[in-house]
C-alpha cells in the first residue's frame, strides 16, 4: 500500500501497490505449468479403427484366436474347454508359451458383474497377454458395426 501526505486540502491519499501480487501470480503460472506435464497418464488404450469397407462384414476372429469365456454361473471356458478360476493363469501361460502372437477376447454376456470380466482381464495380463479385447455377439457371428 501506498501512503502519501500532502497539502491540508487534499488529505490522506491511500492507493493499492499490485506489482507483488502480479508477481507471485506470475511465479505460480510458471509453477503450474512446470509441474503439469509431470502428470502421471493413465493406462494405455488402443481405439477401434473403422473398418476400410464401410456396411459390410467384419470378418470372424480366426479359429486360432484364444477367447476366453466367461458365462453367467461364474465358470470360465477357453476355446469352449472348461477351466477352473485357479487355473485360468495356468492354462493361458502354457496356450501363449507355443505363440508369437499375445492376443486373446474375454467374452462375457449381459447377465455378468463387472468384476468377473475384469478379474479375467486380469489374469490374462499377468498371464502375458499383451493385447485384450472384447468380443461382442456382432463380432462373434461375423456382423461388424461400422
Amino acid at each position: 500500500m501506498g501512503f502519501a501526505a500532502g497539502a491540508a486540502k487534499r488529505g490522506t491519499f491511500v492507493a493499492l501497490n499490485i506489482v507483488p501480487l502480479i508477481d507471485i501470480l506470475l511465479v505460480l503460472l510458471v509453477m503450474y505449468m512446470i509441474i503439469t506435464p509431470l502428470k502421471s497418464k493413465g493406462l494405455p488404450a488402443q481405439i477401434p479403427q473403422q473398418s476400410e469397407t464401410y456396411g459390410h462384414r467384419v470378418p470372424a476372429p480366426d479359429p486360432g484366436t484364444v477367447v476366453v469365456e466367461v458365462l453367467n454361473d461364474g465358470s470360465l471356458r477357453i476355446n469352449q474347454q472348461a477351466v477352473a478360476w485357479e487355473r485360468l493363469g495356468e492354462r493361458l501361460s502354457l496356450i501363449f508359451a507355443q505363440r508369437r502372437t499375445r492376443i486373446a477376447f474375454v467374452k462375457g454376456g449381459p447377465a455378468n458383474e463387472f468384476f468377473r470380466i475384469a478379474q479375467v482381464i486380469d489374469i490374462m495380463r499377468s498371464a502375458g497377454v499383451a493385447s485384450v479385447g472384447l468380443l461382442t455377439p456382432e463380432l462373434e457371428h461375423g456382423q461388424g458395426i461400422v
